[in-house]
């Protein structure tokens, strides 16, 4: 399906309302101004109120994206897409798109 690209200045949060920021960005391309993201580097998770444990596994710390844009690709890096999908070490739960810039779409 296509979708928007993120760039560094999308809003993504894990499932229990932390903040997701790349860690590394590509400065090679950038939409409305700033840098793109892809799917190797995972992102950074700050403010993640799940409990440590023995109540549960711990706050969410990286999110790894397991699916990303299948025909558009920055340095042989497939794109983040507004529809792309994540998971969040070490709760195991999604990472969510709330805002992406409005375009440039990819598929």
């Amino acid at each position: 399906m296509p979708g928007f690209l993120l760039n560094i200045g999308s809003t993504v949060i894990c499932a229990h309302g932390g903040q997701a920021k790349p860690t590394v960005p590509n400065p090679r391309v950038r939409v409305m101004g700033m840098p793109v993201t892809t799917q190797g580097p995972p992102y950074a998770i700050a403010g993640c109120v799940n409990p440590p444990p023995p109540a549960n596994v711990g706050p969410c710390i990286l999110g790894n994206w397991i699916v990303a844009a299948m025909r558009v690709k920055v340095m042989g890096m497939p794109v983040l897409l507004q529809d792309s999908q994540a998971i969040c070490v070490p709760t195991g739960t999604p990472l969510t798109v709330l805002l992406a810039q409005l375009r440039v779409k990819g598929m």
